[in-house]
């Protein structure tokens, strides 16, 4: 018996040794493991269908949106030069014509077109300063188409007697252009010259936005009050022409590119506000850029 105590003894430091590793090893497996330093965790599987499917809604988007634009310039052309006789410069109704061209590709195509270049994917990668110069640019020509759609509408007026800035659809027409010459100024001002100061650009930048946006409203609003403005003047049921209530070819034309000009304006708009479609920001560790177009990860 004396013989059998000192091998009994003898075991217990392995029974111990045995006891703690069985206990580190399943503290080890209970615990979820640390990335290491530098590495990070792979991507969500559900995080990625949803930027991807994110994406694929703002291509989607900006596929409409350019379509419906071309759309509105080519039936308004079609208006002008089929229904309407054609274009000149002479103080003639083929003058006025260029009016309704001019400002649906200015003050609506070419500025949409400009207001959401910015959520174009490719662009995001980029430097930023490239895309605000275009942007700024194209601004610049709808600013200028405007400008002489103006022109031709006044000579036509001046021409022939009519009287100017009378009807609610001038009016709010002139409205649109005078506050996108301030925008456009206020933007160049604060956004492209190097010494404005950084606390301004951002001070202002929400109301750049929103003027922006309030804007293609006006714009959309003018054009949409001349289209009907222009077809009750000119379809009375006189001079070999049908009227407006028989809703002869012109006027279904007509129509036509006003709901296309909503539906611009509509997508256009859809675009600027959703917040998952916007352009994303460096990150400051890495510089990397992070698209902001998905979902937020459930809690």
């Amino acid at each position: 018996m004396h013989q059998e105590a000192p091998a009994a003894l003898s075991s217990a430091p392995l029974l111990f040794q045995l006891i703690q590793t069985s206990s580190g090893t399943e503290a080890s497996t209970s615990r979820p493991a640390r990335p290491k330093p530098g590495l990070r965790p792979g991507p969500n599987i559900k995080d990625t269908g949803s930027r991807m499917r994110g994406t694929l809604g703002l291509s989607l988007s900006l596929l409409v949106c350019l379509t419906l634009g071309l759309l509105c310039v080519g039936l308004a052309c079609v208006w002008s030069s089929r229904f309407r006789g054609g274009f000149g410069w002479d103080g003639s109704g083929l003058e006025f014509n260029w009016h309704p061209v001019l400002m649906t590709t200015g003050l609506v195509v070419v500025y949409g077109y400009a207001s959401v270049l910015y959520r174009v994917p490719m662009t995001w990668g980029q430097s930023k300063l490239l895309w605000k110069l275009l942007h700024a640019v194209l601004m610049l020509v709808a600013l200028l188409l405007s400008v002489v759609g103006l022109c031709a509408v006044f000579d036509f007026h001046n021409k022939n007697h009519i009287p100017n800035i009378y009807s609610l659809h001038s009016w709010v027409g002139l409205c649109a252009v005078l506050l996108f010459a301030v925008q456009w100024g206020a933007g160049f001002s604060l956004f492209l010259l190097p010494w404005s100061p950084l606390s301004w650009r951002k001070a202002f930048k929400p109301v750049h936005v929103w003027l922006g946006g309030s804007i293609l409203g006006l714009s959309i609003a003018a054009c949409i009050s001349g289209i009907n403005e222009k077809l009750f003047f000119v379809l009375k049921g006189g001079n070999h022409s049908q009227p407006y209530s028989d809703l002869p070819s012109e006027a279904m034309l007509a129509n036509s590119l006003g709901i296309v000009i909503v539906a611009f304006g509509l997508v256009v708009l859809y675009v600027l506000t959703n917040k998952r479609w916007q352009r994303p920001e460096a990150q400051p560790q890495d510089g990397a850029y992070a698209p902001l177009n998905q979902e937020e990860t459930d809690s």
